[in-house]
């Protein structure tokens, strides 16, 4: 019995050790539905597939604080995007502008789909011309009628 009581008081001890702290929210809720709904938009750096605000890396708790900070310094959506752009680049937004240095990563899934139809198409064309019959020559004709005629006589 006393076996088991240290060994629930141990896992106890370790669980609350091991609980992280709350993130603080911000005073005022309008700041904070704000600064949610930007960081919805912008990526996290560390996790690439997730948003900054759904991540629990180290550095989007950094962004996130810091996208606070530029919130309730009533900087625009627009300010606080090209804020974070100049630093970290386009890589941060999940929608990176149509410019020349993102034309591939906008215009290059629709240009591997119409090669792969192209290809597809061809593949098609050329398995139907090789799945027709030869014509034959005058020779291989005059054996296949003899062939016929020999299996139309009974024998």
């Amino acid at each position: 019995m006393k076996y088991w009581l240290a060994l629930i008081l141990a896992l106890q001890f370790a669980l609350s050790a091991h609980a992280g702290e709350a993130t603080p929210l911000a005073e005022d809720p309008v700041v904070e539905q704000r600064m949610i709904a930007i960081s919805e938009e912008l990526r996290c750096l560390v996790c690439q597939n997730e948003s900054l605000a759904g991540s629990r890396a180290d550095l989007a708790q950094d962004l996130r604080r810091e996208l606070r900070t530029l919130v309730k310094a009533n900087k625009s959506d627009a300010q606080i995007k090209e804020y974070l752009v100049s630093r970290y680049g386009d890589f941060v937004l999940y929608r990176p502008p149509f410019k020349p240095l993102t034309w591939m990563l906008w215009v290059g899934p629709f240009l591997l789909l119409i090669a792969a139809i192209v290809v597809l198409v061809r593949l098609v064309r050329r398995s139907q011309r090789s799945a027709a019959p030869a014509a034959l020559d005058p020779d291989q004709r005059k054996k296949a009628q003899s062939l016929l005629q020999d299996t139309e006589t009974p024998s």
